[in-house]
């Protein structure tokens, strides 16, 4: 269900307005309404959020080069140090880039050396000083002259890919345009001083990398100062939301709380000398949403959440779709062994890992154990077990109990459309009870008559001797029911229009609900494949392995574990997402849920 809320109002002087904000921030209990256009145009939250965004790349950069395997021991958080960290990151990311850049063209220019051999480029100052020009030159090997070797002191220092490298010196200038060849620049350095240079640059980029390596010690700081900026955007973004009154002399802002919280907060509020006023929320207002579910309940809001948050105004259906969901997902996974192994699973995180897991997680695995134990229950109704049907053995508890919850195919068929005729059922109850909270009793009537009419179609059909189909008690049941269905779905309107929505009312009706309760048939075709699938797995692993004892047990725990472990994803997925489908799509349409709800997310730390 949804929490009641309060609105608060506040009134304070404008000398006083970050005091009273500040208070506000510790009470910690005030959803504040936003003005998110005022709040977007201020130059300070603009810088703030673009800090923010450079906070959580150097965050993103850090996480990328941690070393999991060997962590470095945190250092303490500072929200200082943290701020400082994005321009440390960008220095040494920096020089390493411009290191990354040499070592590349030093990388080039050894591989283009490399078929000269080492010299020493000093040598060939010297000669060109003595007025020789040395020219190193390329030439496809079909090229080559023998005869420059006499006219130009050609020496071929190496042959490679079908070319020939030569070296040649004259006193000639431009021989390279002369033949029309290509020459090689002459280096600055030599092949090994160029290879000290690439492991030089080497040597420094992988001390770059330690240094950013080093600096994952200051995350919790990242992390710190992440933080304060979020509370500083909030309260910057809280901070504009507020209008001025009474020539700005004066700003008035509103808020949202708990109806449960009312006292503790006009205690605090009185102590702080504030003006406030409180008001219970209207029609129009848009109220923050908060949960008040029991402990079962509460579990099933994460997945409530996936799809939207109730209207205030609204039922939570959370509650009401709770314990169907349990049980279609153990429909859906409809095997004894994997809802034991899901259930164990979760029961032994939720033991050993309790202080690693945050609250959520601990939900989560609950959740998970809730489920596992449907899955357990709902499994005995075929027997499915790994595969194998525990009914087919010669046990005398299982054939007892075969005797007892035993379902085959076609009564699971039948059962997965009756469960979906009760949900579909039930959610039209629940629409009853939406209208007529949101709207009045008036506009509930049409509803109310189609659930008149449905109902006694089926206590007719099940229950004969009760209610004869076509009798008198049922032909004034089915005839009060279309009084309401065409003449009150749209209260105060024109009785002839009432009619005409009536009859696309009925058409609609006629059409979506048989198709809302074949919907329902997914449950019984996942738990199905599940098994079939499941059997499958057994009969490859105890077909393929070898009559040797070691080797076939080997074959057999390999195909086996495999088997059934992709089984297990691909079932447990199927058996989450099919169950959240026929909730938000056949159950929500018939609770006319509408949503739209913004959670209560009150201004504090």
């Amino acid at each position: 269900m949804v929490a009641r809320m309060k609105k608060f109002s506040f009134l304070v002087f404008h000398s006083d307005y970050n005091t009273f904000l500040h208070e506000l921030r510790e009470l910690g209990m005030i959803h504040v309404v936003e003005q998110e256009r005022k709040a977007l145009d201020s130059e300070e939250l603009q810088r703030f959020m673009a800090e923010t965004r450079r906070l959580n790349e150097a965050k993103k950069m850090l996480e990328k080069v941690t070393d999991k395997k060997s962590l470095l021991p945190p250092n303490v958080a500072s929200i200082e140090e943290g701020m400082l960290l994005p321009d440390r990151i960008a220095e040494i990311e920096n020089e390493k880039s411009t290191l990354a850049q040499q070592l590349q063209v030093s990388l080039r220019e050894r591989e283009s050396l490399r078929p000269w051999g080492n010299f020493d480029p000093e040598n060939i100052e010297r000669l060109e000083e003595a007025g020789y020009r040395v020219n190193l030159l390329v030439v496809p090997d079909k090229a080559y002259d023998p005869e420059w070797e006499e006219r130009y002191n050609a020496m071929i220092i190496h042959r490679e890919g079908s070319k020939s490298y030569f070296v040649t010196i004259t006193k000639e200038t431009g021989l390279a345009d002369q033949l029309n060849l290509e020459e090689m620049k002459h280096p600055e350095l030599s092949l090994l001083e160029l290879d000290k240079l690439i492991v030089a640059l080497k040597k420094r980029i992988s001390e770059k990398e330690e240094a950013l390596r080093q600096l994952t010690t200051d995350l919790p700081s990242l992390e710190a100062a992440i933080k304060e900026l979020n509370t500083r955007i909030f309260f910057t973004r809280v901070a504009h939301s507020a209008t001025r009154v009474a020539d700005e002399k004066l700003l008035l802002l509103q808020g949202w709380a708990p109806a449960a919280k009312e006292q503790e907060i006009t205690a605090y509020l009185e102590a702080q000398e504030a003006y406030y006023e409180t008001a219970e929320p209207q029609p129009e207002d848009d109220v923050p949403i908060m949960f008040a579910n029991n402990r079962f309940t509460r579990l099933f809001e994460p997945i409530a959440e996936l799809y939207m948050l109730p209207k205030y105004n609204e039922i939570d259906l959370t509650p009401f779709f709770a314990p169907f969901f349990m049980i279609f997902f153990g429909l859906a996974l409809g095997d004894i062994g994997y809802g034991v192994f899901l259930f164990a699973g979760a029961t032994f995180a939720s033991i050993f890992m309790k202080k690693k897991l945050g609250k959520a997680m601990i939900g989560i695995l609950r959740l998970v154990q809730i489920l596992g134990a449907s899955a357990t229950i709902c499994g005995l109704l075929t027997g499915g077990f790994f595969g194998f049907n525990i009914y087919e053995t010669h046990i005398p508890f299982f054939q007892n109990m075969k005797d007892q919850v035993y379902f085959d195919n076609q009564q699971m068929f039948n059962l997965s459309l009756v469960l979906g005729v009760i949900q579909i059922m039930f959610g039209l109850i629940l629409k009853i009870f939406n209208r007529i909270k949101q709207f009045g009793f008036m506009h509930a009537l049409s509803t109310i008559g189609w659930v008149i009419l449905l109902m006694s179609v089926i206590v007719a059909f099940l229950f004969p001797a009760l209610l004869a189909m076509g009798g008198t008690l049922h032909l004034i049941l089915m005839g009060a029911a279309a009084i309401l269905i065409f003449l009150f779905n749209s209260p105060g309107k024109n009785p002839l229009l009432n009619i005409g929505l009536g009859l696309y009312d009925t058409y609609n009706m006629a059409t979506g609900l048989l198709g809302d309760v074949l919907s329902y048939v997914r449950l019984f075709a996942l738990g199905l494949s599940g098994g079939i699938l499941a059997s499958v797995f057994n009969s490859l692993a105890l077909g393929l392995k070898p009559d040797n004892l070691i080797g076939g047990s080997l074959v057999f725990l390999l195909i086996f574990l495999f088997g059934h472990a992709m089984n297990i994803f691909m079932t447990v997925l199927g058996a989450i997402v099919h169950p959240m489908r026929l909730t938000f799509v056949e159950f929500y349409k018939n609770a006319e849920f509408a949503g739209g709800g913004k959670r209560y997310n009150p201004f504090r730390k």
